[in-house]
């Protein structure tokens, strides 16, 4: 899974408009006061609520964005809507996510956030 999650941030890194995404020193310091952990128990939590469903109401337009790292994020690696998770993941629109799907979802998320804490994007 490591090598799919680097490829795909890869290939979005290439994106003008994905690739214009980053931490700010103040989402940053939050990681940091938070932990990890706290911040992954986050992004489960905004992905059930969010995007698990089959239908969402506002699907494009409920992800913020700003106001926590993971909704950044979100944009960063396309995976603020169900259409960009079909687009850039092939990931079906018209079903419940699985909790496979959920993980991986996740994992891009928080790759894409330690990078940015470590300085590696």
């Amino acid at each position: 899974m490591k090598n799919d999650i680097d490829n795909i941030l890869w290939r979005l890194s290439k994106s003008p408009f994905r690739s214009k995404f980053h931490l700010k020193e103040k989402d940053i310091a939050y990681v940091h006061d938070k932990g990890l952990d706290k911040i992954r128990e986050h992004t489960y939590d905004f992905i059930n609520k969010r995007l698990a469903g089959k239908v969402i109401i506002n699907d494009g337009k409920q992800t913020p964005m700003k106001g926590h790292p993971t909704f950044i994020a979100q944009h960063a690696t396309a995976t603020c809507c169900r259409g960009c998770l079909y687009k850039w993941h092939k990931i079906p629109q018209d079903t419940d996510l699985t909790k496979e799907q959920i993980d991986y979802i996740v994992n891009v998320i928080m790759t894409w956030i330690e990078r940015e804490v470590n300085g590696k994007n």
